[in-house]
């Protein structure tokens, strides 16, 4: 009798994991990751590249052949772009286009630059 019990909950596991599986593109954006992960993240230019952070539109490339010994991109920044390419799974650049507008619309500025301050006053 155990045996059908055992059979039964092994047959459960094998066809719920399946399942998961197969539908995890619908439901992994919704599992909150937690913030450590984040904090190993490359501090070099040479790892940025590796970690998939450039594009040609924003080539460090060319750091990393010039023996560039900087730091990096800004690690607040590559966390918060990293997270969004993970969530919402878009590239690069249009995960560094989402964190622009954000960064904007925090700082009450338009997506055109232009401040949204009604005592804004601008000569051109």
């Amino acid at each position: 009798m155990s045996y059908y019990i055992l059979y039964f909950l092994t047959f459960s596991v094998v066809v719920c994991g399946t399942a998961l599986y197969l539908t995890r593109s619908r439901w992994l954006h919704l599992v909150p990751v937690p913030d450590y992960i984040y904090h190993r993240l490359p501090s070099s230019f040479a790892g940025d590249v590796e970690a998939g952070l450039m594009s040609s539109e924003f080539d460090t490339s060319a750091n990393v052949s010039e023996g560039d010994t900087r730091a990096g991109l800004d690690d607040q920044a590559k966390r918060d772009v990293l997270k969004i390419m993970k969530r919402q799974r878009v590239d690069f650049n249009e995960a560094r286009r989402i964190y622009m507008q954000n960064r904007f619309s925090k700082n009450n500025i338009g997506p055109d630059g232009r401040p949204r301050d009604p005592k804004f006053v601008s000569f051109s």
